[in-house]
C-alpha cells in the first residue's frame, strides 16, 4: 500500500481510491480552513466590542496586524526550499487551527494581536500554497468549474459552523472560549489527518524556488493589488458596521454569514460555468461593476439613514460578488509558465496585501470621523479594478496577457 512517504505523480495518483486523490485533499482542506477562520470571523466583532471594548481604531490595528503575514507571504518561497509545498500547506493549516483554539485565552490587546498574528501566519501561508496547488493539480480546461465547486464546499463548511453557532449559542449558553476551542481543534485535527493519510503528490512541472517577478504578468499584479485594497474595507468594516451601528448580536451576525454561504453554495458552481463560458474579462467586469454599486450604497446607509434590511442585503450581495475572485486565478493559470505558479502565488499574495498592512489602521481613524467616506473610497477602488479588468483579452494565454499584447508584439517586429 502507498504510504505518505511515497511521492506520486498526478497520473499515478489516479489509481488511488477516490478519497486519497489530490482533488479530494484539496476539498478536505477547503472544508478544514473555514471551520476555524469563519468561526473566528463570526465571533470577532462581538468579542472585541463586548469583552475588550474595541473601537474602530483598535479593530483597524487588529486587522493591520492580521494582514502582515499576508504581506510577508513571499517567505513561502524560502520555506519551499526546506519542505514540500503540500507539507507546508498542511502545517500552516494546523497552525491556523491551534491559534484559533487559543484566541479567547488572552482577552487583552496584546494577547489578541499575538494570537491574531499566529493564526494569520497559518491562514495566509496555507492560502498561498493552496492556490498554488489548485492551479498545479487541476487541468486548465476544468479549472473554472472545479474552483467553483471548491468554493461551494468551503462555503458549506462555513455554513455548518455558523448553523451550529446560531442553534447553540444562546440555547447552550456557549462562551467565546468554548466555541474557539472546538472550531480550532477540529481544523487542527483535520490537518493532522491530511498529513498522515495522503501521499505526496508531484506536480507535472517542477516549481521554481526563487523570487519571480515578470513584466508580462503586470496586469495580474495590478488586479491583485486592487483586490487586496478593497477587500480590506469589506472584511474589516462591513461586519463591524452591522455590530456598531445596528447592534447585531453573535447569533444575528452568524445568521447573516449563513445567508452568505448558502448563496455561495448555490451560485459558486454556476459562477464557475459562467467564467468558463464568458471568460475572465466579463466575469471580473461584472464583479467590479456590482461592487461599485454596493459600496456606494453602503455609504448611503450613513449619509441618508437607510436601514438595517438594506445593509444586510448589501452584505450578502457584496460577499457573493467576491466569490467571482477565482476568475483572477484562472486568468493567471492561462498566461503563466507552469513552473512560475508557486513562486508567483507567493509574490501575488504579498502584492495583494501591500495595502492591507496600512489601510485598516489608517481607515480606522477615518471611520470614527466619516464611515461613509470609507465606503466611498472602496467604490473608487472597485472602479479602478473595473478599468484594469477591461484590459484582459477575451482569450488570455502566454503571449496574449493583455489587450495591448499584440500591439507590443507588432511594435517589436
Amino acid at each position: 500500500m502507498t504510504t505518505r512517504h511515497h511521492i506520486l505523480t498526478l497520473d499515478e495518483a489516479k489509481a488511488l481510491p477516490l478519497w486519497r486523490r489530490p482533488i479530494t485533499l484539496l476539498l478536505l482542506m477547503a472544508v478544514a480552513m473555514p471551520i476555524a477562520f469563519s468561526t473566528w470571523s463570526a465571533l470577532l466583532n462581538n468579542w472585541v466590542i463586548e469583552v475588550v471594548d474595541f473601537t474602530g481604531v483598535e479593530i483597524g490595528w487588529l486587522h493591520t496586524v492580521r494582514e502582515i503575514p499576508g504581506f510577508l507571504a513571499i517567505g513561502v518561497i524560502a520555506l519551499m526550499m526546506l519542505m514540500r509545498e503540500q507539507v507546508l500547506g498542511v502545517v500552516a493549516l494546523g497552525l491556523l487551527g491551534v491559534a484559533t483554539a487559543l484566541t479567547a485565552q488572552f482577552p487583552s490587546l496584546g494577547g489578541i494581536l499575538t494570537l491574531t498574528m499566529l493564526s494569520s501566519i497559518g491562514f495566509h501561508y496555507y492560502e498561498t500554497v493552496n492556490q498554488s496547488l489548485q492551479l498545479q493539480w487541476i487541468e486548465k480546461s476544468k479549472a473554472p468549474q472545479m474552483l467553483g465547486w471548491i468554493t461551494a464546499v468551503g462555503s458549506g463548511a462555513s455554513l455548518l459552523a455558523y448553523g451550529l453557532l446560531v442553534l447553540t449559542w444562546k440555547t447552550l449558553g456557549l462562551s467565546y472560549n468554548t466555541v474557539y476551542m472546538i472550531a480550532g481543534g477540529i481544523t487542527a485535527l483535520i490537518a493532522v489527518f491530511c498529513f498522515f493519510a495522503y501521499p505526496q503528490f508531484e506536480s507535472p512541472e517542477p516549481q521554481l524556488k526563487q523570487f519571480v517577478l515578470r513584466r508580462r504578468y503586470w496586469l495580474y499584479y495590478a488586479l491583485q493589488a486592487m483586490s487586496g485594497a478593497r477587500r480590506q474595507i469589506f472584511t474589516v468594516f462591513a461586519a463591524f458596521m452591522m455590530v456598531e451601528r445596528f447592534g447585531f448580536e453573535v447569533h444575528e451576525v452568524t445568521g447573516l454569514f449563513i445567508a452568505n454561504f448558502i448563496a455561495n453554495m448555490i451560485f459558486a458552481p454556476l459562477m464557475g460555468k459562467a467564467v468558463a463560458r464568458f471568460g475572465e474579462r466579463r466575469a471580473l467586469a461584472f464583479e467590479y461593476v456590482g461592487l461599485v454599486i454596493v459600496f456606494l450604497a453602503y455609504g448611503g446607509i450613513y449619509y441618508f439613514g437607510w436601514g438595517v434590511v438594506l445593509a444586510a442585503a448589501l452584505y450578502i450581495i457584496d460577499h457573493l460578488f467576491f466569490a467571482l475572485a477565482f476568475a483572477l486565478k484562472t486568468y493567471f493559470q492561462k498566461i503563466a509558465d507552469p513552473q512560475d505558479i508557486a513562486p508567483t502565488a507567493a509574490v501575488a499574495f504579498t502584492i495583494n496585501h501591500i495595502a492591507a498592512v496600512f489601510l485598516p489602521a489608517a481607515l480606522g481613524y477615518l471611520w470614527v470621523v466619516s464611515p461613509g467616506a470609507v465606503f466611498g473610497l472602496a467604490a473608487g477602488m472597485a472602479s479602478v479594478s473595473l478599468a484594469l479588468a477591461l484590459m484582459i483579452p477575451r482569450h488570455p494565454e502566454k503571449g496574449n496577457e493583455t489587450v495591448f499584447s499584440r500591439f507590443v508584439a507588432q511594435a517589436a517586429e
